[in-house]
């Protein structure tokens, strides 16, 4: 059984047949495509399935570019998808519909096989709003659908993984700058796991200086350019999609290669180009790092970050305040052979990890297609408790003495669900910079590290940024003063608003099919609105209690009261479940 990777843009069609080992067994490639003069994209793509003939071919994945807000993960193509690919075709007018094509040309081939869309919007689907919302009016941005939806995720998803696997340690531990610099060049900031913040925005356009893209520009210089009367709509996307970038500025054409060959022989244009170039991904670089509190790996990948060590050389330079040291003579050595995944150019004193991926797209797209189809069946799961989480502290042995007075222990005040947990009779007072908050409940036992859990509610009225964290994640996380009876104690993180999440005994987490630090999608139903919670971490550990926790306000935007249930499945399929409190004033509809 064989998956078949599609990948059709507007001039080229790039097709790989990956085995169960999702190992190679077939591929090719074919360029220049065009209905006009040379081959058609429905020539190409029956020479490939003549080509594939004597392949079994269970399932096709296609990449299809733009996803919109209508996707958030790789999904079976049905005719709702294939709409929703229609339209959002004018935002990437050179890949959507081309992807299109090959879709419709694969389920004529292949009737009955499944086809899979895998979006390079997926990734950034679950950027946090600051990330993703433009200062326009907001009533516009709504109605036309204008945000931040950034691109090449399937990239960056798979480079930041290869990077952990390095590292040695887990991607939801790590802060990244992800890098793939091509004739399409994006940055991506991936924080514990996530996308939090990528340089492509409503379109391909933004961002990095690209091939022939020209990225970043001022609205006022487009508006200039139509206000002359020289340039209408169309000739200034041309301009800055096919006449820009590289391209724009060196006069030479958009292949780096040629460009600095230019350069050596002190051509003006082209040294400006690199240096644009190299100066625009450093900037993201250092803002990347400031957004996410610190950088742990920068990752290099693309056609000129896996093979330009010039480049990767400009780009790394005046970054050794956040800990980069380069391996100069390394870096310049290095080439990344078809076999080899990637290559560490950083001093090994480095405190700032500096990997260089050779991108596997068609990988991805094939292990992300296999998922959705074996995972496309009805798992019956049990009953779902799901406790509504107040806002509450866990505190230090340390932390605990200075606000209740020296020798005090935590008092029992009722037990939790969860074995050995329970809430204290105490209580500490929370003072943000705007605002304070008294009566918070104190949870325990003590720990070995203070978090402090609020509301995206709580955050506002506090006046601070509290980032969404798993439990126990504080690092880099946001300050508070607490102020207890006895003293008061401010802490320089620990402020967070917790991930949704499960626990899970394993003899649940084996009856659900899932495993520890799975995401899920919940249904919650019997509350004035039914709501799908995305993004529900599962965390199995022997000493839980199957329970899903979530805060007052995802409680308040599902209207939950008694007699509301919960369910799970592979594939969102509602179950019943129950619904229980957990601390106080559960929940505040």
């Amino acid at each position: 059984m064989n998956t078949l990777v599609i990948n059709c843009g507007s001039s080229s069609l790039k097709y790989a047949v990956f085995d169960n080992n999702e190992s190679v067994v077939h591929e090719g490639r074919r360029e220049r495509l065009s209905s006009d003069e040379g081959q058609s994209h429905q020539q190409a793509l029956a020479e490939m399935f003549t080509e594939l003939d004597r392949f079994n071919i269970h399932a096709i994945g296609h990449r299809v570019v733009h996803g919109g807000d209508a996707f958030r993960a790789p999904t079976q193509v049905d005719d709702t998808v294939i709409t929703a690919i229609e339209q959002w075709s004018p935002a990437a007018p050179m890949h959507n519909p081309f992807a299109l094509v090959a879709i419709k040309a694969s389920e004529q081939q292949f009737p009955g096989k499944p086809n899979v869309a895998v979006f390079d919007t997926a990734f950034h689907a679950r950027m946090p709003r600051r990330a993703s919302t433009y200062a326009i009016d907001f009533d516009t941005a709504k109605k036309h659908s204008i945000r931040r939806f950034g691109f090449h995720g399937i990239s960056h998803e798979y480079a930041a993984g290869v990077a952990a696997g390095f590292l040695q340690r887990p991607l939801d531990s790590l802060r990244l700058v992800t890098l793939h610099l091509g004739n399409g060049a994006s940055a991506c900031a991936v924080e514990y796991g996530r996308s939090a913040e990528t340089s492509m925005g409503n379109t391909p356009l933004e961002g990095l200086v690209m091939g022939t893209r020209s990225g970043d520009v001022d609205a006022g210089v487009i508006l200039q350019l139509l206000q002359t009367g020289e340039h209408d709509a169309a000739s200034v996307n041309e301009l800055l999609n096919k006449h820009s970038g590289l391209k724009g500025l060196s006069g030479i054409g958009n292949d780096l290669r040629d460009i600095e060959q230019a350069a050596a022989n002190s051509d003006d244009r082209a040294q400006l180009a690199i240096n644009v170039f190299a100066h625009r991904a450093r900037k993201y670089v250092g803002a990347y790092a400031a957004a996410m509190g610190g950088i742990d790996a920068i990752v290099f990948t693309g056609g000129i970050g896996e093979n330009s060590a010039s480049m990767r050389e400009r780009i790394l330079q005046r970054l050794e305040f956040l800990g980069v040291q380069l391996d100069i003579d390394l870096n310049r050595r290095t080439q990344i052979a078809k076999e080899d995944e990637y290559a560490v150019i950083s001093e090994p004193h480095s405190r700032v990890d500096v990997i260089v991926v050779k991108t596997n797209e068609e990988r991805m797209i094939a292990r992300e297609t296999s998922r959705v189809v074996n995972s496309d069946r009805v798992t019956a799961v049990p009953r779902i408790p799901i406790a509504v989480s107040a806002r509450h502290c866990h505190l230090t042995k340390e932390t605990f003495e200075a606000l209740f007075g020296e020798g005090a222990e935590p008092t029992v005040d009722k037990p939790l669900v969860q074995p050995g947990q329970f809430a204290c009779k105490e209580r500490v007072n929370l003072i943000g910079p705007r605002h304070r908050i008294d009566g918070v409940r104190v949870l325990g036992p003590l720990r070995g590290v203070n978090q402090v859990e609020v509301s995206r509610t709580d955050e506002f009225r506090l006046g601070v940024d509290a980032p969404v964290r798993d439990s126990g994640n504080v690092a880099n996380s946001a300050p508070i003063t607490l102020e207890g009876p006895k003293g008061t104690v401010t802490l320089k993180e620990g402020l967070i608003c917790a991930r949704r999440h499960i626990h899970m005994h394993p003899n649940d987490a084996e009856q659900f099919g899932v495993k520890d630090k799975d995401e899920v999608s919940v249904s919650v139903l019997g509350g004035e609105r039914s709501l799908i919670f995305g993004d529900v971490l599962v965390r199995v550990k022997d000493s839980y209690v199957l329970e899903m926790h979530i805060d007052t306000d995802e409680a308040n935007a599902a209207e939950l009261g008694g007699g509301a249930s919960g369910g799970l499945s592979v594939t969102d399929i509602d179950e019943e479940g129950g619904v229980k409190q957990m601390g106080e004033g559960a929940c505040q509809t």
